[in-house]
């Protein structure tokens, strides 16, 4: 069987690959949790809060919560400050900067 159709000429570059290519994978990975991306939200609206804050939002246990929280930490989305026996969470706007310039190039 032929194919008789030929791959179109490409309208734009997309030049984001190696290291940056891995990173942004890895975020919408992370967003594309629900849950991950329900903290996203309410970390928006509400910068600064503590564990205990997002655990009586979101309708799982407190292990989960942290679970999810450590896994946006660890591509850099959020950051945590340690305040007493407490941590503060709030987006981590340089990094969310970055994935905003990424996801620009794509569409």
């Amino acid at each position: 069987m032929v194919n008789n159709h030929s791959i179109p000429e490409p309208c734009c570059t997309l030049d984001i690959s190696g290291a940056d290519q891995k990173r942004l994978v890895a975020m919408f990975k992370a967003l594309g949790n629900p849950i991950r991306f329900e903290i996203m939200k309410f970390l928006v609206t509400h910068p600064g809060c503590i564990t205990a804050d997002i655990v009586d939002y979101l309708p799982i246990a407190q292990a989960t919560t942290s679970q999810h929280l450590r896994v946006l930490r660890e591509v850099g989305l959020i950051e945590g400050v340690v305040d007493g026996p407490a941590i503060n969470y709030h987006l981590n706007e340089e990094t969310v900067c970055w994935f905003r310039s990424n996801i620009e190039l794509i569409f």
